[in-house]
């Protein structure tokens, strides 16, 4: 299992959700990704899209800066 960072900065809604979707496309099940986000509704928006999708939202935070991480742990792939 390995640890990966997306870099989702400036982007506005849906777009933090489309660049991690993509992102966890090709990960093996296990994996976690750290999505670094400047739009605060990706708080809302990941772990809405990881239900739906299976994953799972194992943390999430609001740094000094402002900017929000939300880290997900890529689940099984579905048929």
């Amino acid at each position: 299992m390995a640890h990966h960072q997306l870099d989702a900065r400036r982007l506005l809604c849906p777009m933090p959700v489309i660049r991690t979707q993509n992102f966890v496309v090709d990960l093996p099940p296990g994996d976690t990704v750290e999505v670094f986000c400047t739009d605060h509704g990706a708080l809302n928006d990941i772990p809405a899209w990881c239900r739906i999708n299976g994953h799972e939202v194992i943390a999430s935070r609001t740094g000094a800066s402002g900017e929000v991480v939300v880290t997900v742990r890529v689940g099984a792939k579905s048929d």
